[in-house]
């Protein structure tokens, strides 16, 4: 074991949250370091596709997403996180920006926007579909130019109170500092294993954070919350745990059953969609994968081929690769493990 680095700000974790409460510190003087359980480039956030929201269109507001939120989390959520996320959103757009990640625009140079679940305005920012990758590219870089101490390999084995802040035993490292982040992900990955389910996380997502956070007298709440993605890739093999982007469904694509009818509302808030997709299967109306996986069909061919290339090129190279034109043959597609809302407040 080496002998303590002393840090102000130490963040586990190398996700999007991560890396930005990371960077965020360095800048504002701490001394800051990351733990990561394996490289900085494993994480959730990298793998996120779809888009990020924040109300920057004219007929959009903090407020008016605000109440979306409230509204999908069937008015359970912390209404001043709600509050924060929400009304933070734009400027958080504008510094990726200032880092260096490129949101799609239109022609007059206003920002490409869609409607995502759950959502009264066309809010979601892309960048492709690979927005989480750029995101973790843009404050990785940012990170890394910033000089801070990164311990990669390094999972979070203990964490102890001291006089002067926490000391952190991080793989073969040990860290005395006055402040740590807790960044490190959910468990979906292990939960999924567990129940036999597919997952979009990365491997690496399996809850020892959280669990080492409860015994220290985190304040927990929404244990259960797990999230599922209505659109998991459910065939080919390949594809499977697969997270077809939310944004297929923005485009004009459709959930429908086997006999070709649709079911629910395809842009309804994720619980409502993945639930309906349950019911729909539960009831015999589903369809089966040729491993015998049960699905339902989403219909991209609907989506024109301009908006594909432009929004969605990924999933389309992925599935193409695959040996399935998306916008010619309909998805097979069953909800999967995505996310996790696990401590409301973390009062430590």
């Amino acid at each position: 074991m080496t002998a303590p680095v002393k840090l102000d700000v130490l963040v586990v974790g190398s996700g999007a949250a991560g890396l930005a409460a990371a960077v965020s510190a360095q800048r504002a003087g701490a001394r800051t370091g990351v733990a990561t359980k394996a490289s900085l480039q494993a994480n959730n956030s990298s793998k996120a596709q779809g888009g990020i929201q924040a109300a920057v269109a004219p007929d959009d507001s903090p407020a008016l997403h605000a109440e979306d939120v409230w509204k999908s989390s069937h008015e359970t959520a912390d209404p001043q996180l709600v509050e924060a996320l929400t009304g933070d959103a734009p400027s958080a757009i504008a510094w990726l920006e200032e880092l260096g990640v490129e949101f799609n625009r239109e022609a007059d140079g206003t920002y490409r926007v869609a409607r995502c679940g759950g959502a009264s305005r066309q809010r979601l920012l892309q960048v492709g579909d690979r927005t989480g990758h750029a995101m973790t590219k843009a404050l990785r870089e940012a990170w890394v130019a910033a000089d801070g101490l990164t311990f990669e390999d390094a999972p979070l084995h203990e964490l102890t109170p001291t006089a002067s802040g926490w000391r952190a035993v991080c793989g073969d490292s040990v860290v005395d500092a006055s402040t740590v982040i807790l960044a490190a992900g959910g468990r979906c990955y292990a939960e999924a294993l567990e129940r036999g389910e597919l997952s979009t996380n990365h491997p690496n997502a399996t809850g020892e954070v959280t669990k080492l956070a409860i015994e220290l007298g985190a304040e927990a709440r929404d244990l259960d919350a797990l999230q599922y993605h209505p659109n998991g890739g459910a065939w080919p093999a390949t594809m499977q745990g697969y997270s077809i982007p939310e944004t297929t469904r923005a485009y004009g694509a459709v959930l429908l059953n086997a006999a070709g009818e649709e079911f629910t509302d395809s842009l309804g808030p994720r619980d409502k969609v993945s639930q309906a997709i349950f019911d729909e299967v539960e009831a015999g109306r589903g369809v089966k994968t040729e491993d015998g996986r049960p699905a339902v069909y989403l219909d991209t061919t609907r989506i024109s081929e301009a908006d594909a290339e432009r929004s969605l090129p990924y999933m389309l190279r992925r599935y193409r690769g695959a040996g399935i034109d998306p916008l010619t043959e309909k998805l097979l597609t069953y909800p999967v493990l995505h996310y996790q809302n696990e401590i409301g407040r973390a009062h430590v």
